[in-house]
């Protein structure tokens, strides 16, 4: 790669594309992100994100100023159309298994406002705003070229990059580029999406309600201090024009609004979205790669749309940087689609069956749910079920080693498990491998860890990860950078030949002098 070459260059600024530029800026990687807006985008889009998304955004740097500026929600409602409470799902306020709350609401471009200022502690990332990516040309040998025009001066140039990873939405240059095509899951509904403010408590039960009307299916939840979001399913005929003054939506809205005037409600936005179910073909051609919507469009019902993005970035940031780094083969990165693709099918397929049992069925569905559904809260473990925030594991790759099907920890999450010293597995482990085991540790083994880059942490009797391990049947689980388990063995010696080859330029062991020896 020659000097003039910048290794990264990230197209999009979005949550994904700003995620996975502040992940390569923790590993020192060169970084070049594109955008063709000059500053956050400022309308509401996203509103909900799980612990598994919260532990990342730690990850990224800024827990303390998303608590901020977000509110755990308290659970589920499902109703019918007259409101009438069909079944309640509720989650505390608590911390899970990865540390925090594990449903959130929060408004999108604060998100993305906190995500923009903290990427500048990255020296080796630079953010370039206001430019359009035209054209994205690759070779069998040599640099990707990536040709850009200034949107203010109409200027050109072209930019030389080792891999392309491209977070430009659900209409992406990139996706074309690659040859690459939407498959779409059969599932597109209209709806009405409405973001209102108001100084006027609303006084209405702080999760999600969920109202199930085959005829009028709607949303409402509350999103900030002032933010109500509301989301309707648009009939034929009818579109978001009709709705954008008060006068028109209050009837819609009054059910949770109540006694609140209309003068007291202030639109924030009234905007039409297909809810669509699509999975690119391919995620990637030779160095350039899709993330988030160019991949992948998830209906909203189970709010998981930005957090598969999310995943993206986790899942294929840290292996850049290791090839980048002569740390891993390229081949590995094959392992990016083998592991993200059957997970965010899983997920769509979820969040489309969950859509269709709110809306299908007419007066007869209808029907079935006013009598089944009050009952769904009595069915052994459904409940945990409706509230688990746990996604599933992903599937055996170069990176994934299943072992036996229905027992190991392979391709699942380690939970962000609090240590006897006051810390979290996050904190320790710090963007690196970590070897976890309940087995008596030598100072040989420490030291074989530690010499490749990682670090031991020992599961004590009594503690969350000695019973995570129990539970999945083993000694001792290999946990990848990105958190996820690589594989297990009942001798943690055995685990250390999968550790990456130590680190020819020294990433994995600045990253160890910047988080500080663990043990």
């Amino acid at each position: 790669m020659s000097a003039d070459t910048v290794p990264v260059v990230v197209i999009g600024a979005g949550p994904t594309g700003l995620a996975a530029a502040t992940l390569l800026g923790q590993y020192g990687i060169k970084t070049l992100v594109l955008d063709r807006w000059d500053s956050v985008y400022p309308l509401p889009r996203a509103v909900h994100l799980d612990d598994e998304i919260y532990r990342l955004l730690a990850r990224l740097g800024v827990a303390e100023e998303f608590a901020a500026i977000s509110r755990p929600s308290h659970g589920l409602r499902l109703l019918d159309r007259d409101l009438r409470v069909l079944a309640e799902f509720r989650r505390g306020a608590d911390v899970g298994r990865h540390g925090h709350p594990e449903a959130n609401m929060f408004d999108q471009p604060q998100l993305e406002e906190l995500l923009r200022a903290n990427l500048e502690r990255h020296p080796t990332v630079t953010l370039r705003g206001n430019v359009e990516t035209t054209a994205i040309e690759q070779s069998d040998s040599g640099p990707v070229r990536v040709r850009l025009t200034d949107r203010s001066t109409g200027e050109t140039s072209t930019v030389a990059a080792g891999y392309v990873l491209g977070c430009d939405g659900a209409n992406s240059l990139t996706r074309s580029t690659i040859g690459s095509t939407m498959h779409d899951l059969a599932f597109a509904q209209r709806w009405l999406v409405v973001d209102v403010a108001t100084d006027t408590d609303l006084a209405q039960w702080e999760g999600v309600h969920q109202v199930c009307d085959p005829v009028r299916a709607a949303t409402y939840m509350r999103i900030g201090e002032r933010r109500y979001r509301w989301e309707f399913q648009l009939l034929p005929g009818e579109s978001a024009d009709g709705y954008r003054d008060m006068t028109r939506l209050h009837p819609l809205i009054r059910p949770w609004t109540r006694n609140v005037l209309a003068d007291e409600l202030e639109i924030v936005r009234t905007a039409e979205y297909t809810f669509r179910a699509q999975i690119a073909d391919r995620w990637r051609k030779q160095r350039v790669f899709l993330l988030g919507d160019a991949a992948h469009l998830t209906p909203p019902f189970i709010g998981q749309g930005m957090g598969a993005g999310l995943r993206d970035a986790a899942n294929l940031t840290w292996k850049l940087a290791a090839v980048l780094d002569g740390r891993l083969p390229e081949h590995v990165l094959d392992s990016y689609e083998a592991e993200r693709k059957p997970h965010t099918r899983s997920m769509i397929t979820l969040a489309k069956l969950v859509g269709i049992a709110m809306t299908a069925g007419g007066d007869t569905g209808s029907a079935l749910r006013r009598i089944l559904t009050p009952h769904l809260h009595r069915l052994p473990g459904l409940s945990n079920r409706i509230l688990d925030s746990r996604t599933p594991g992903l599937r055996r790759s170069t990176l994934v080693d299943r072992g036996r099907p229905g027992r190991g920890l392979g391709g699942r999450l380690c939970p962000n498990a609090p240590l006897p010293e006051g810390r979290r597995f996050d904190d320790l482990a710090a963007g690196r491998y970590a070897l976890v085991t309940s087995a008596a540790v030598t100072p040989a083994l420490r030291s074989e860890v530690h010499d490749r880059g990682g670090v031991l942490v020992t599961a004590s009797p009594g503690t969350v990860l000695h019973r995570w391990l129990r539970r999945g049947h083993t000694a001792a689980a290999l946990v990848r950078p990105d958190g996820t388990v690589q594989r297990t063995a009942p001798d943690p010696k055995a685990l250390c030949r999968h550790l990456p080859s130590p680190s020819p330029s020294g990433v994995a062991q600045s990253l160890i002098s910047r988080q500080g020896e663990a043990s």
